[in-house]
């Protein structure tokens, strides 16, 4: 017969109550204030900690892999005497110009000396370029080629031993993906790093310049609301791998954390075709200024949704062909052009230098056709 242990079972019950009033209590200490007893082990900040020195050391690893590779565009107007009347009698004369000024941002594609940057940053055709790379060494800019209808330019400097960027895949981004972008913000703090993620794909902007004859719709652009100010334009929009997958352009008026960068697949080809020719891919042109009319606008005054001319440059194929302004330019080779679906741009951008195309124009109401020789956009 089995003897009793007293002494064995007290403490069989003890251990039973304890385990009860752990679980019980931990429960009930859950319920009220949220605590849980491995919390003593491991606190639940851990974890909230632990994901942001994740990000930090991310962040960390990628400015000091690509910092290097990021450069400073400045510009350097003539020197020039400007006379100033005084309006108490007699007059003086000051000196302007001759002092360089950062004015953008760029990346480095070669270690040879071949920096990407945006066409509308080097677009002054009057003042001599210079590129600051991290270190501090000014190289003087020896040759621009621009791509204005991707709004890129290549920027060539005599050098060697540069570090050149990784181009990664932006086909492959994804709202919410985390971004670095580095810049010279306000064209004075270089290599200023900030970060966020990517807010929108798909998106489209008006990019160009009225003064030198064309409108350029940038389609499929990168929203993103890390930090992007004047003097970002043409700096790398990194993943957290460090790869470039876009190239920052454009910062929306009015508006804050809303910046947009040119998805890096979309200047590939013209990238790998520079590096190889040294030229850009031809452009067709046809030379006018226009504004796309939305359905609804089309609707209440009753004309057809299309690209509304607001200016023929002088010399283009659109004047050759007769184009006016105010002409509403609502096909192209039977084809409809609408907001939706990419507008004019699109369209010109699918033909090459030589192309014959007709237009259906809506012109004082009445409907007209012409037929316009396309030509090659001069870089």
């Amino acid at each position: 017969m089995a003897r009793f242990n007293f002494k064995k079972s007290l403490l069989v019950a003890a251990i039973a109550v304890v385990l009860f009033v752990a679980v019980t209590g931990g429960a009930i200490a859950d319920r009220i204030f949220g605590f849980k007893p491995l919390d003593l082990l491991f606190p639940r900040g851990f974890k909230v900690q632990q994901k942001v020195l994740t990000e930090e050391s991310v962040v960390i690893n990628v400015v000091k892999n690509v910092g290097p590779s990021v450069v400073t565009v400045s510009a350097q107007a003539p020197q020039r005497r400007v006379l100033q009347l005084n309006p108490f009698g007699g007059f003086s004369t000051s000196i302007q110009g001759g002092q360089p000024q950062d004015i953008g941002s760029g990346f480095i594609l070669t270690s040879d000396g071949l920096i990407a940057t945006n066409k509308h940053v080097v677009s002054d055709t009057t003042v001599s370029y210079k590129v600051v790379t991290s270190d501090g060494k000014t190289y003087d800019v020896k040759q621009i080629n621009r791509d204005p209808s991707n709004d890129i330019a290549m920027l060539r400097i005599d050098a060697k031993g540069l570090k050149p960027v990784d181009l990664g895949d932006s086909d492959t981004l994804q709202v919410g993906q985390f971004v670095i972008a580095i810049g010279t913000a306000l064209g004075q703090f270089r290599n200023t790093v900030t970060t966020g993620v990517v807010s929108g794909l798909g998106r489209g902007i008006q990019a160009g310049d009225e003064f030198q004859g064309y409108v350029e719709q940038l389609d499929n652009v990168i929203q993103t609301d890390a930090a992007i100010n004047p003097g970002n334009s043409g700096g790398p929009l990194l993943n957290s791998a460090g790869e470039v997958i876009g190239i920052n352009v454009a910062v929306a008026e009015s508006a804050q954390n809303i910046g947009f960068a040119i998805p890096i697949n979309i200047v590939k080809s013209a990238i790998d075709q520079f590096k190889t020719t040294g030229k850009f891919p031809s452009k067709a042109y046809i030379g006018v200024e226009y504004q796309m009319i939305p359905k609804q606008t089309a609707l209440l005054n009753n004309v057809p949704q299309g690209a509304y001319v607001v200016n023929v440059v002088a010399g283009s194929p659109a004047e050759k062909a007769g184009l006016e302004i105010g002409d509403i330019i609502f096909k192209v080779d039977s084809k409809e052009i609408t907001q939706d679906n990419g507008g004019l741009a699109k369209v010109i951008s699918s033909k090459k230098p030589g192309d014959v195309i007709t237009l259906d124009i809506n012109r004082n109401g009445d409907n007209i056709k012409a037929s316009v020789t396309l030509s090659e956009f001069a870089q």
